[in-house]
């Protein structure tokens, strides 16, 4: 290892902008500096997300597949993730509902909690609940699942009215949550693209937290670029309803610039870890190189693998 490289310092500052791209320096102000058992901390950290990357641990979905704009939509969607009150509804107290009659109940309860929920929307009115799905691959302990999905809740829908169904009757275990947009306080609840990449990272490290290996990678990070159906192209497709076919793979600049900015993250972290006396590192080195070479944007930038100088003193951030 060269004098003066601090493998730690590199392995922060590219590991914060690969895994929480949501970190943003303001410029004019110095980034706060970490060092000595902060820096070993984060450095940790960020070696603990490569090796879950490397290894291809089972990826979280959290998705925001729709929400009502009047109350009949809201009662319908509880109707639905209850089978008509045949499985259990846990709101946000803990208290356990079933039946088709307290189902009934539970809606009549959200049209006068705050303010008052039409029964039908009109044209373009905002909406009053979003519908929210945690799930996780095939062979996942549902229960886990729903301990996990019971925090995530707790912690990133206090102040609003929820409640969460767990489907484990099919190929993957999920949870169903419908939550209230306006909030105990009055605030509205409007989740944006940094939100979702938030709430997943809360619900994998949930799952984390019960012995489940799960993580919350963006797909730039992991070289991937597919594009999901929404859950209205899903059943179309299924029902053979489906008049035209969607792009499966993101193609837009952004997506490309995302992909290349990994890229580069990649590379960096690389020649640290191979340059790296500490136990395990060139391991990590060699699983970042079997990343990289699956990566499209990797081969077109970078045909000879260039690997960057690690000896560039090092920013480093917090989260």
């Amino acid at each position: 290892m060269e004098r003066g490289v601090n493998i730690d310092g590199v392995l922060v500052t590219w590991g914060d902008r690969l895994f929480y791209p949501s970190n943003r320096m303001v410029k004019g102000s110095p980034p706060p500096k970490l060092t000595g058992d902060a820096l070993r901390r984060r450095a940790a950290l960020i070696r603990g997300r490569i090796a879950a990357t490397v290894r291809r641990a089972p990826q979280v979905m959290v998705k925001v597949t729709g929400g009502g704009r009047g109350m009949k939509a809201i009662a319908a969607h509880f109707r639905y993730i209850s089978k008509n009150g045949r499985m259990d509804i846990e709101d946000d107290r803990g208290e356990h509902i079933s039946g088709a009659r307290a189902v009934r109940d539970l809606a009549d309860d959200w049209r006068f909690s705050g303010g008052l929920i039409p029964e039908e929307a009109e044209q373009g009115g905002r909406r009053e609940a979003y519908n929210i799905m945690l799930s996780m691959p095939r062979g996942t302990d549902p229960l886990a699942v729903q301990r996990a999905a019971r925090e995530f809740a707790r912690l990133e829908l206090a102040g609003h009215k929820y409640v969460m169904v767990l489907h484990d009757h099919q190929a993957n275990p999920h949870v169903h949550i419908s939550v209230r947009a306006e909030g105990r306080d009055g605030r509205r609840l409007n989740p944006r693209k940094t939100d979702l990449h938030r709430w997943r990272e809360t619900f994998a490290e949930k799952l984390r937290e019960l012995g489940i290996d799960a993580e919350a990678t963006r797909q730039a990070t992991r070289g991937a670029a597919r594009n999901y159906d929404a859950i209205w192209q899903t059943n179309a497709r299924a029902s053979g309803r489906l008049q035209r076919d969607f792009a499966r793979t993101k193609s837009s600049p952004r997506s490309m610039a995302s992909r290349a900015s990994a890229v580069e993250a990649w590379s960096h972290l690389r020649t640290a870890l191979e340059r790296s006396p500490k136990g395990g590192d060139a391991g990590l080195a060699k699983g970042i190189a079997e990343i990289l070479v699956r990566m499209p944007t990797a081969q077109k930038s970078d045909p000879g693998m260039s690997r960057p100088d690690p000896t560039a003193p090092p920013i480093v951030r917090v989260r």
